[in-house]
């Protein structure tokens, strides 16, 4: 009754492939939380490829890609030229041509306004 009990041929090949298993967990637990640490390369002929960053990726866009972008950018430009005009009242308003109906009526000094005190 003093010796320890053995394990079964079975449950020790068990064991050893869940402490395997383990063992590459920590690893790769060990490889996301450190980044600085890098890849060991053992094979010298591994190379890899960045399809995304190569210099000869041209960069294309669909053609509603490019109508929504001149949408936005005519948008923008409104919103830019409504921003100037809100915030700089003296600039004024352009009149297109010298003989147009555009006119204006001050409410404040029209003889039926009531007095200001």
């Amino acid at each position: 009754p003093s010796a320890p009990k053995q394990k079964s041929a079975e449950e020790a090949e068990y064991h050893h492939l869940v402490l395997t298993d383990a063992d590459a967990l920590k690893r790769l637990a060990v490889d996301y939380l450190h980044p600085e640490i890098g890849v060991d390369n053992t094979d010298p002929t591994a190379t890899a490829r960045c399809y995304f960053d190569r210099p000869s990726a041209p960069q294309q866009q669909s053609a509603d890609e490019a109508d929504y972008q001149n949408m936005a950018l005519e948008d923008s430009s409104t919103l830019k030229k409504l921003a100037i005009d809100f915030f700089h009242p003296e600039i004024g308003v352009a009149i297109s041509s010298p003989k147009s109906t555009a006119t204006g009526r001050c409410y404040f000094k029209r003889p039926s306004a009531p007095k200001q005190k």
